[in-house]
């Protein structure tokens, strides 16, 4: 998604913390190191001590490792410049009661811009997942950064935007685009069919 500028939120600086706040900084980097980029998050038994420990509080504590883990979140988004020229995909992947459809690309001088467009009959007695909305994350491989800037869904039709970059080539053979679900952005746990589309 598309995040807002940060400002700060006040001029003021106690200078006497600077060492501590690096030597925070540095122990957040060793953290992701240790774990190889993949913390997880902390027992709430673990944060509850922690927090009786150090005088903090619990929900600080919570809101902290969750920002931690999803880092992610916070990298920055490639803002597509440069118009070139539409490229026609039209592939098809049905997974159940659901229709997946990518039609098109856009081509940017920096970026590429694909929607996943999803398909479902409204029908009174289907299940409840075909209501539900869910975050698509997109994958192509490590040459590619994929970052979904928006979506929306309503009864029967789902939509979700994402930005590739760097550009991929305007001949897509043999490239393939697959979609995991997740129940959240961010979340690490995986909650339905992934999605591949054969190019």
């Amino acid at each position: 998604m598309i995040r807002m500028p940060f400002e700060r939120p006040t001029e003021h600086y106690d200078e006497r913390i600077i060492d501590i706040d690096k030597e925070i900084c540095s122990l957040i980097k060793k953290r992701k190191e240790v774990s190889d980029n993949n913390p997880g998050f902390p027992p709430f038994e673990y944060i509850s001590k922690w927090s009786e420990e150090h005088g903090l509080y619990e929900g600080f504590l919570m809101s902290m490792f969750g920002n931690m883990m999803n880092e992610e979140q916070y990298k920055p988004t490639i803002e597509p410049t440069g118009f070139r020229q539409h490229i026609a995909i039209l592939k098809s992947v049905v997974i159940g009661d659901r229709f997946y459809t990518l039609t098109s690309m856009k081509q940017y001088t920096n970026a590429s811009v694909l929607t996943l467009n999803i398909d479902w009959d409204n029908e009174p007695e289907m299940d409840s997942k075909s209501h539900q909305h869910s975050h698509y994350e997109l994958n192509i491989n490590d040459q590619y950064d994929c970052r979904m800037i928006n979506g929306g869904s309503r009864s029967d039709h789902a939509s979700y935007k994402y930005v590739i970059s760097p550009p991929l080539p305007d001949e897509i053979s043999e490239i393939q685009f697959r979609f995991k679900e997740y129940s959240y952005p961010f979340n690490k746990s995986e909650t339905g069919d992934e999605i591949v589309f054969e190019t």
